[in-house]
């Protein structure tokens, strides 16, 4: 019989496709046989979840768990079986879909404030061209350039 005693991520990596669960010594371990075995980073270390299916990518990956001298081999696949050990891992990458969902579902008031926004960059953006303009014009006549003060004057 095989149970789940604590599973905790050393730390998580994530990039555009996977979530990375990375294991330590002092963070998984499991009931085997009513004994604990401590995880060793031996083999495998780190559970990969596609975060696109949210299915674990490396069911072939051996886990070492060890209670003193004996060392048991464990695939994620045989883990992936054990109700517990899924049900923490749940928990565990649960955030990081929460987060994914939140950008990619904006709520009204995101859209609201991001309207706003591009509502105030063009504002400040045709400021700036109107200033610029303006340092044009004085340029212009610094340099007694009279066909470009008209072109720039017909601008403003």
């Amino acid at each position: 019989m095989v149970s789940v005693k604590m599973l905790k991520p050393y730390y998580i990596k994530m990039n555009s496709e996977y979530i990375r669960i990375i294991l330590a010594y002092q963070y998984f371990s499991l009931f085997i046989n009513k004994k604990v075995y401590h995880f060793v980073p031996i083999e495998g270390q780190e559970i990969l979840v596609n975060r696109r299916t949210k299915k674990v990518v490396n069911t072939e990956t051996k886990f070492a768990f060890q209670k003193g001298k004996d060392v048991i081999y464990i695939t994620v696949k045989k883990l992936t079986s054990l109700v517990d050990f899924m049900d923490q891992l749940e928990d565990i990458i649960e955030p990081y879909y929460e987060a994914e969902k939140n950008i990619k579902e904006p709520n009204a008031l995101a859209v609201q404030n991001d309207k706003e926004l591009n509502d105030m960059t063009e504002l400040l953006i045709k400021e700036l061209e109107a200033e610029n303009i303006k340092r044009l014009i004085d340029q212009s006549l610094d340099e007694r350039d009279e066909s470009t003060f008209h072109q720039l004057t017909k601008l403003l």
